[in-house]
């Protein structure tokens, strides 16, 4: 049956998109960012680098929840409720990131999008702080839900 790989390729590029940008964000872009510039340009920076990654998160997390439920679906339809204790870790911490996220993007990302717009810094700074926070905890979280997905087999 091609559908469970497709649907575990899906599965797989959106966990890369998501998680490799939170990497490469907190990781790579944000100490060069603080170390190279000033507040107002280091904060239009990261309100525009958002604008252009969230909807990228967003479209991830569509294509993580609807190819996960749908092979959850077609894997255990012949034993529904037996589904492996892995694929129950992954999806709870799953729906967790995706929690944050949204809560992410509905809070302090629209308080840093309103306070860059006004030019009002400390308080797009104190939303970016927040952010950071937010987004270093997902990216434990993705880290953490990758290996549960590798080696959970094994539990």
């Amino acid at each position: 049956m091609i559908l469970v790989p497709l649907l575990l390729f899906l599965h797989l590029v959106a966990v890369v998109v998501w998680v490799g940008g939170m990497f490469f964000a907190y990781l790579c872009l944000r100490p060069v960012a603080a170390a190279q510039l000033e507040p107002p340009q280091r904060l239009m920076l990261w309100a525009g680098v958002f604008e252009r990654f969230f909807p990228w998160v967003w479209a991830s997390v569509v294509m993580i929840l609807g190819s996960g439920l749908t092979m959850f679906w077609v894997i255990g339809a012949d034993n529904p409720g037996n589904a492996p204790l892995h694929w129950n870790l992954m999806m709870g911490t799953g729906v967790v990131m995706m929690l944050i996220f949204a809560h992410l993007y509905f809070a302090p990302f629209q308080t840093l999008r309103q306070c860059v717009a006004a030019a009002d810094w400390p308080r797009a700074g104190a939303a970016l702080d927040q952010i950071r926070k937010l987004v270093g905890f997902n990216l434990f979280l993705g880290l953490l839900t990758i290996v549960i997905a590798t080696l959970g087999i094994y539990l």
